[in-house]
């Protein structure tokens, strides 16, 4: 199951918006700062790597899953991958799927993932539909 949509109102995606442009390149500095606060709501940890260098092409980011499982994520134009299984680590030999989304990627890594958004996503559905009726 692949969920690429926000549960919650208050959590606004900024993947897009807040990101700076530079000719055509986005800052992936700001990208990376973006996805962590969108999903930060369903995962035990997260947060932009300080000791591995980005660029405008290129972000880290560590992620603890509600699993206990530690990875290492590349942001780039091309999406998101895993290249490491421990934060702040870059295995070079590692050949991982590009996801297009943090959503799809974390859809596959974590099932605890996977079931803290689709409850967000229902107490978002049962709050519209008391403030309906």
């Amino acid at each position: 199951m692949e969920i690429d949509c926000q549960p919650e109102e208050s959590i606004v995606s900024a993947f897009d918006e807040d990101c700076v442009e530079l000719g055509d390149v986005k800052d992936m500095r700001l990208e990376a700062e973006a996805v962590v606060n969108d999903v930060l709501f369903a995962v035990a940890e997260m947060h932009v790597s300080q000791s591995l260098s980005s660029a405008s092409d290129v972000a880290y980011i560590n992620v603890e899953t509600r699993e206990g499982n530690r990875y290492c994520l590349e942001l780039t134009e091309a999406g998101l991958r895993v290249v490491g299984y421990a934060f702040d680590q870059v295995d070079e030999d590692l050949s991982t799927q590009y996801h297009e989304t943090v959503y799809s990627l974390l859809d596959t890594l974590s099932p605890g993932y996977r079931e803290a958004f689709g409850n967000a996503l229902l107490q978002r559905l049962e709050r519209l539909k008391q403030n309906g009726q």
